[in-house]
């Protein structure tokens, strides 16, 4: 199958409207092929509804999305209106990311009940079958465990048919397997801990990224070849050519492709070989204070 390298960027806000619209806009104009915003309750970050719409407003080919939207805070029903009238108003530019809502300081922030992740990924299994399912034409009736869907008819539709790009992301086996049945793309990390404080120092490293891959290869029978594999790119660091390695960087060498340290050259080598090699093709970079030595290697491999 040919993977072309698609970029995109997670951009967490701006001072102002024509700071936001100008990100976009430099996005678009270096290669990247989506702006990317985060869905929590607590911390400095745009709404994720309404900066998308902004940032699609601003641009005529770049993508917008989530990573991710965070099941727990929003009814299906209501997402799937708001998502279809963002594709609609993109023209077919949406890229949902969707996740079950993980970091435990949301929950207590906003008085919602943090149930065990094994709940979570099942609500969000059925939040999916209820999106794609008034996404298509005609009324939806839907009746689950966490959701009842009766009759249910909704417009506007996405632009997109059958439905926007789904991208679904995370580390631990049941969402890797829920990601390799329903999702278009799949952001491999690392798995979170189960009380929702962070990610689980235990689960880096070579050995456990290759296991999620193989854990999507299995779970994707007759559909593998159909999926966009990829991964967030969390540390870089640029160095010139013959340029020394700093004591710092030689102590975060790591051999998956969510840390890339080098030259630009070793960078897109190592990004080639991923592709190349185990079929990754969609990085994400997780910081913004990133782009300006980031760019130069999306320019060199975006499309191809």
């Amino acid at each position: 199958m040919d993977r072309p390298f698609r970029f995109a960027a997670v951009i967490r806000g701006a001072p102002s409207a024509r700071a936001w619209a100008e990100t976009a806009r430099r996005l678009e104009g270096s290669g990247f092929d989506a702006l990317l915003v985060p869905d929590h309750l607590v911390g400095p970050r745009f709404a994720p509804v309404a900066a998308m719409t902004a940032a699609a407003c601003a641009t005529t080919r770049l993508r917008v999305g989530t990573l991710v939207v965070a099941n727990d805070f929003r009814h299906p029903a209501v997402l799937a209106k708001e998502a279809a009238t963002v594709d609609l108003l993109s023209e077919g530019r949406l890229e949902l990311g969707l996740g079950t809502g993980w970091m435990a300081a949301d929950y207590a922030g906003a008085g919602l009940p943090f149930e065990p992740p094994g709940v979570r990924v099942g609500r969000l299994a059925e939040a999916i079958t209820v999106l794609k399912g008034l996404w298509a034409d005609g009324p939806f009736t839907f009746h689950g465990e966490h959701y009842r869907i009766t009759g249910l008819e909704q417009t506007p539709k996405p632009w997109r048919r059958p439905h926007p790009r789904l991208l679904l992301g995370g580390g631990g086996p049941r969402m890797l397997r829920l990601a390799a049945r329903e999702a278009d793309v799949i952001n491999l990390g690392m798995r979170v801990r189960a009380d929702g404080t962070g990610p689980d120092g235990t689960d880096g490293g070579l050995a456990a990224f290759l296991a999620k891959i193989d854990v999507v290869r299995k779970a994707a029978t007759g559909r593998y070849d159909r999926i966009e594999l990829g991964t967030s790119v969390q540390q870089l660091g640029v160095r010139r050519e013959g340029e020394p390695w700093s004591a710092a960087d030689s102590s975060r060498q790591d051999e998956t492709p969510q840390v890339l340290l080098g030259t630009r050259r070793d960078i897109v080598d190592k990004l080639r070989h991923w592709r190349d090699t185990h079929d990754l093709s969609y990085f994400v970079l997780h910081h913004e204070r990133d782009l300006d030595a980031f760019s130069p290697v999306v320019e060199e491999l975006a499309g191809r």
